[in-house]
């Protein structure tokens, strides 16, 4: 009698605790950042480039660089992230934005054939932002809502990034 008693003890134990489904935990001890590269123009005195110096605190974090392609009515700004193609109708002027990064630098850039000849407004005076997502090493934090990245949005609200304290680099 006590073996059944302490048989049901058990399957009792499994069979009342169960699986948690809390997936509201915040994670508190990650670091990101949103940082805007604003005013850049490329020329062939620069090389079609520009280089700022990478934030980034650990070498796990992940590097995405999005261009600002306007502006909506409300006045947010529409992002798109890099690399961007564009082909264009005129003279074939195919140009690309770019960017590669390093633990000390991030290069952003324009790559095509006769870069002089795109319009200018596709050249000068361009805004980048740059979101620094944290990563980790053992490459273990498997989602089954993973992050659309071209959306700029869903990164933000998926990482929980502050986006309102937008610093600079220049």
């Amino acid at each position: 009698m006590k073996k059944i008693l302490t048989l049901f003890a058990v399957v009792g134990l499994f069979a009342f605790t169960g699986c948690s489904n809390n997936d509201d935990d915040v994670d508190y001890d990650t670091i990101s950042g949103v940082f805007d590269v604003p005013n850049v123009s490329f020329t062939s005195e620069n090389d079609y480039s520009k280089s700022v110096p990478n934030p980034s605190q650990y070498a796990s974090d992940v590097i995405l660089v999005y261009r600002s392609a306007g502006v909506e009515t409300n006045g947010n700004r529409i992002w798109k992230l890099l690399p961007e193609t564009y082909f264009t109708d005129d003279r074939g002027l195919d140009f690309t934005y770019t960017f590669q990064f390093s633990r000390d630098y991030i290069d952003i850039f324009m790559d095509g054939y006769d870069l002089d000849g795109v319009n200018s407004s596709y050249r000068l005076n361009q805004v980048f932002r740059i979101v620094i997502v944290p990563g980790d090493f053992l490459g273990t934090n498997k989602s089954v809502n993973k992050a659309d990245y071209s959306d700029y949005n869903a990164v933000i609200k998926k990482y929980n990034i502050n986006d309102k304290n937008v610093k600079e680099l220049k």
